[in-house]
């Protein structure tokens, strides 16, 4: 993943990842990404989107694990990024159990 400026994930970290303290959010700062991605407000979803940028947010969308988007999320991402055409959005990740 691209340099991220952890501080400055500091204020989602704390307002999306809320059950634990944001140092423990920031050593995975693709976790806070994901989770503002998925359930962000639109005012944060475009601050996150001028801080990292297309080119992080679309690593974090293509390397996502299982449950981190819900179905709606997941399209959003998938049109808003370029990553897929009108109703040509992957599957969601899923666990499997093997």
């Amino acid at each position: 993943m691209g340099q991220i400026d952890r501080n400055a994930l500091k204020q989602f970290a704390s307002k999306y990842i809320w059950w634990k303290t944001p140092d423990e959010s920031l050593a995975m700062p693709e976790r806070v990404i994901a989770q503002v991605m998925n359930i962000g407000d639109h005012d944060d979803i475009q601050a996150l989107a001028r801080q990292v940028g297309d080119d992080v947010l679309r690593e974090v969308l293509q390397h996502a694990q299982a449950g981190q988007f819900d179905e709606r999320s997941w399209a959003y991402w998938h049109y808003r990024l370029g990553l897929a055409e009108l109703e040509q959005v992957p599957p969601l990740p899923h666990r499997s159990f093997s």
